[in-house]
């Protein structure tokens, strides 16, 4: 792709996967590298990725329940740092890291459809407690997103469901998704900053990150406009397809 081209591609990518995340809180990382990664190999899809995806989620990680989520989620977050450090890079014995990507595109554009639309349940007195008070499944959920965040630079399989089977309040869901979207998003950047290949700062980087923010920016006057459950499904279905994308793509 000619140089010009390819930042226009930039652009309109990050100005889409950034709306995204204005209107519903995530998804910047998913529809990002999903779109990225039919023009351009995972790890410089990735390295793109890192800086608009950890300023963007800065203010999403504030809030009052810090603390909480922390003392419940530290196994999660632990596995996730540990699997994205440690797991092999894709190699010619290893699946097609696009075929990884459709295939948790796919079932998380799956699992979206068939969900019932969430119920926060009753506001805890603390967080550890519960669900929450599975250290191991939630230490094993961290290591199944590392090894996926690691491979495809998607960190939402099997996280976002885990979180959502919770059932936490609003308020704590949106942070506690924003804590786990910074933690595998330095992860990530840990992983990719010995890498010549694929430099965290760059113009496209930069360029990257400008037109995250204006989507943000846009989806956020859109979302009190649109209908939120059924732009949710369409966003779903349009995962589903980016995921069929990628696994016709890979070898």
């Amino acid at each position: 792709m000619d140089a010009p081209l390819s930042l226009l591609f930039i652009a309109l990518v990050f100005m889409l996967a950034g709306t995204v995340k204005g209107i519903t809180g995530m998804g910047l990382p998913t529809v990002a590298v999903s779109l990225l990664g039919l023009a351009m190999p995972p790890t410089q899809a990735a390295a793109l990725l890192v800086l608009p995806s950890l300023l963007t989620n800065l203010a999403q990680c504030r809030g009052p329940h810090t603390r909480d989520l922390a003392a419940a989620l530290w196994p999660l977050w632990l596995g996730l740092v540990t699997a994205v450090l440690l797991t092999p890079a894709a190699n010619p014995a290893l699946p097609d890291p696009h075929q990884l990507l459709g295939v948790a595109l796919l079932a998380y554009g799956g699992w979206g459809l068939m969900r019932r639309a969430h119920t926060p349940g009753p506001a805890p007195q603390g967080l550890c407690r519960g669900a929450l008070k599975a250290g191991l499944l939630a230490g094993l959920v961290g290591l199944l997103t590392g090894a996926i965040t690691a491979l495809t630079a998607v960190f939402v399989i099997p996280l976002v469901p885990y979180l959502q089977a919770l059932r936490l309040p609003r308020d704590r869901l949106i942070q506690a998704q924003g804590l786990c979207f910074m933690v595998a998003t330095l992860a990530l950047a840990l992983r990719l900053q010995a890498s010549p290949q694929a430099p965290l700062w760059s113009f496209d980087t930069l360029l990257a990150l400008a037109t995250a923010l204006a989507g943000m920016a846009l989806g956020g006057r859109w979302r009190q406009r649109l209908s939120g459950p059924a732009f949710q499904r369409a966003l779903f279905l349009v995962l589903m397809g980016l995921g069929l994308a990628n696994l016709l793509h890979g070898r």
